[in-house]
């Protein structure tokens, strides 16, 4: 086969399967650096193996069976050593804990990665490295640290996760309030990762939203009651059900307003609208069965025009009352500036975004400045309009995103 092919192929197993081969690795490995160290190798080695032999029909399997070889040969070469290694993978719990049902490494793995020995910061970047695969440079970026900062803090978590020898397993059900909600955040991260790529060339990166989706359906199935868990799904569903309309000809980025509604997968989002009404029984809604319920809201208007505005605008206010986030509160002056004055307009929206600038948090939020410069087009200040332009380009890393503003700072 021809060596550029084989590079496509290994490429392509990296973002399929990255995960799913370390979770499986962990198992043998019992340390997370050797279970990565293998896992590595395996994919280097499918570079020469698969030029000589071909590609292998299960390209997952080949790697995982590799990397799992490659850990029991380290332990065999270091047999005097394995006592004084640390203890990751513990027994399977008892069926009435783990349902059989339910065999799902990379789930395993997430919950490895947020127990609450360790810091928020610290579980948001080991999910990244670990059920991601993305490199240290790239969760750098995301974090805004620098990369030897975001690799310390990669490998004081994993040192952490072998002293305290945290089990590599599903908690049990009296474990799962300390960890659920951190789990749902990490999933929640890898969706938002995938849905909208901080870098590169494509706007989307679908074996992340797959993943995600994949995490989110196997939480719901092992925890059916959780209404947080149900309300992340339907959210997903329903952003994901707009993939195709998101990009138009020439790879242009597509506003919602200029999608075509026709196109959107109808069975996904009736899927998530039924899970929104399961989401939100039963109490008052947590932070994700709100933004599946603003996402519903979004799903069900026959055009963009239909938008109920103020209902969009008083689920942010709830959502803001449980979640006060920056992101948060940017993305309800978006739907403040669609309602009519003197509640909403652009200049209503302009002065909750300007008084937003000054939030540390949103100093490197290409959408801040994005939001403002559509807010200013709006009103007609286009000298003050390209100038957030040009500060929203600077920032935004992602090819789709920057040709997009680079087009409205031409219009303008």
């Amino acid at each position: 086969m021809d060596p550029a092919d084989i590079r496509q192929a290994v490429a392509d197993a990296h973002r399929r399967e990255w995960a799913r081969v370390l979770a499986a690795t962990v198992r043998v490995a019992r340390d997370l650096d050797l279970a990565e160290e293998c896992v590595q190798d395996a994919y280097v080695a499918a570079m020469d193996a698969w030029l000589r032999q071909g590609v292998p029909v299960n390209p997952g399997a080949w790697l995982t069976t590799t990397a799992q070889r490659r850990a029991l040969n380290a332990h065999k070469r270091a047999s005097t050593l394995r006592s004084k290694l640390p203890l990751l993978v513990v027994p399977d719990a008892p069926a009435a804990e783990e349902p059989e049902d339910i065999p799902d490494d990379r789930l395993r793995l997430v919950f490895t990665c947020c127990h609450p020995a360790l810091a928020r910061e610290a579980q948001l970047a080991l999910t990244l490295r670990l059920v991601c695969g993305l490199t240290t440079a790239e969760i750098a970026r995301a974090f805004l640290v620098s990369e030897p900062t975001m690799a310390a803090r990669v490998t004081r978590a994993k040192k952490k996760i072998a002293a305290a020898r945290i089990p590599y397993r599903v908690p049990s059900a009296e474990e799962l309030p300390d960890r659920l909600d951190a789990v749902l955040t990490v999933v929640h991260l890898v969706f938002t990762t995938g849905h909208a790529a901080p870098s590169g060339d494509a706007l989307v990166r679908p074996d992340l939203v797959e993943r995600a989706l994949d995490l989110a359906r196997t939480l719901c199935a092992l925890m059916p009651d959780e209404r947080e868990a149900v309300g992340l799904l339907a959210m997903m569903l329903l952003h994901d059900a707009r993939r195709a309309t998101r990009v138009g000809a020439g790879g242009r980025l597509l506003r919602l307003e200029e999608q075509d509604r026709s196109r959107w997968d109808a069975a996904q989002i009736a899927d998530g609208l039924r899970l929104v009404r399961a989401a939100l029984r039963g109490g008052k809604p947590g932070r994700f069965a709100l933004q599946a319920t603003i996402s519903a809201l979004y799903s069900e208007a026959p055009t963009y025009a239909d938008t109920d505005w103020g209902q969009l605008r008083d689920v942010y206010d709830l959502l803001l009352a449980v979640w006060p986030s920056p992101v948060v509160a940017l993305n309800r002056a978006v739907v403040v500036s669609m309602l009519p004055p003197p509640a909403g307009g652009p200049a209503v929206a302009l002065s909750v975004v300007d008084g937003l600038a000054g939030d540390a948090r949103l100093a490197a939020y290409h959408y801040l400045p994005a939001t403002r410069a559509d807010l200013l087009r709006r009103l007609d200040r286009p000298a003050e309009a390209a100038e957030a332009y040009r500060r929203a380009i600077a920032l935004c890393d992602n090819a789709v995103e920057r040709s997009f503003l680079e087009s409205r700072l031409a219009a303008l």
